[in-house]
């Protein structure tokens, strides 16, 4: 239990991080957020505020997220099926990461009932609830925090200047290899991003555990996937890689951004009180046994 909130400690750590980052206008999936516009919120990146945890954290990730580790970890992945239950199963089995004063299942549920008060479609609400259970993989023999949490990025070509701590990729091997440190490395350019890999962790696990086992839209899956890219949805980095399919992914994970960071300081939530409500949407979109 120790262990598993040391996790959950540096995942909210990097959120505070990401709130830091600041956000320009962006529109909505069909219009504009609603819920957070009392909130306060910087406008500019202050990577250098914070703390050694969250430092630490990038530098061990940034070291050991390399094509050959991605690579093996998908072959893996498609091996192995860790578990069979429904999503409201796993939502209570990632709560058992955290003990009652920080529940990972309040944030889900923050995250879709701001998404729901903002009168977004019910696909929407269910990608708020859904989106961080890929957390799980922490308890299904993840190599440690790195490969769990933190912001995602393009592994098989040069790492981009734009990624938080650009500076720490230099203990990765890739960043010399002769083809993995070019511009385009592996990929053609323009070859969108169905076509990259993205450095491991709960967003990519996620995406590949729904991706056959819901009838979540595109759209929906663009924002489970991309909801860490923070380097291409933020900052703008990889428009060497995407095309245009993408732009449609971009306004999707930009919609989902503001109900993820800014809804943790909402009101507590009863899990009990709504969970009628979100079964009734979970039945809609999922199976009632998924296989993780």
């Amino acid at each position: 239990m120790h262990i598993a909130k040391d996790l959950e400690v540096v995942s909210d750590a990097i959120d505070e991080v990401n709130k830091l980052k600041g956000s320009s206008i962006v529109k909505a999936w069909d219009d504009a957020s609603e819920f957070d516009t009392s909130k306060d919120k910087e406008t500019f990146r202050q990577y250098e505020d914070a703390c050694d945890r969250v430092k630490k954290f990038y530098q061990e990730q940034h070291e050991k997220q390399t094509v050959e580790f991605n690579l093996n970890v998908r072959a893996n992945f498609k091996k192995t099926v860790r578990a069979r239950m429904g999503i409201w199963e796993a939502m209570e089995m990632l709560n058992t990461l955290v003990d009652d004063s920080d529940p990972d299942i309040e944030h889900l549920l923050q995250t879709a009932e701001a998404i729901r008060r903002d009168g977004k479609p019910e696909w929407m609400q269910v990608a708020g609830l859904v989106h961080d259970l890929g957390k799980l993989l922490y308890l299904f023999g993840s190599e440690g925090q790195w490969d769990v949490v933190g912001d995602t990025f393009v592994v098989g070509c040069k790492f981009s200047g734009k990624i938080i701590y650009p500076e720490t990729f230099s203990a990765n091997p890739d960043s010399k290899d002769p083809v993995y440190s070019t511009e385009y490395g592996v990929y053609q350019p323009q070859c969108g991003l169905d076509n990259v890999m993205l450095s491991w962790g709960h967003d990519e696990y996620l995406y590949h555990v729904l991706q056959k086992q819901s009838t979540l839209p595109e759209a929906a899956l663009h924002m489970i996937r991309y909801h860490s890219f923070y380097p291409w949805h933020r900052e703008g980095a990889y428009t060497h890689l995407t095309n245009a399919n993408d732009e449609r992914a971009l306004e999707a994970v930009r919609a989902f951004n503001p109900y993820d960071l800014y809804s943790k300081s909402d009101d507590p939530v009863n899990p009990e009180k709504l969970k009628p409500y979100y079964e009734s949407l979970i039945a809609k979109f999922f199976p009632e046994i998924i296989e993780w």
